[in-house]
């Protein structure tokens, strides 16, 4: 995985307004079907990791385990996130790209 280009990524995401990060804020756009793509951090704990999990294939949403939660806060410039999820499918091909590189 290409850890920088996918942070450089998902930050532009951020700063374009389309990436959904907090617990309550990523379940919403879950279940309204605004996210497209979930990404939970890799260290999250197993029951965060089954809760989004179960959440986002009952939408059939994508989901990826990728970077620490400081990593993946880092990327969009706030404090510890477990999940991050991008509302927008211009994103989503090259964060993917990223992710196999």
């Amino acid at each position: 995985m290409n850890e920088q280009k996918f942070m450089l990524v998902l930050g532009l995401a951020q700063k374009a307004g389309k990436v959904v990060s907090g617990d309550f804020a990523v379940q919403g756009a879950i279940k309204s079907g605004k996210a497209k793509l979930l990404i939970i951090a890799s260290d999250a704990s197993e029951s965060t990791k089954k809760e989004y999990q179960y959440q986002a294939e009952y939408k059939n949403i994508a989901i990826y385990s990728a970077l620490s939660k400081e990593q993946l806060g880092s990327a969009i410039g706030k404090a510890l996130r477990a999940a991050v999820a991008v509302t927008d499918e211009g994103f989503i091909k090259p964060l993917i790209r990223a992710l196999k590189e």
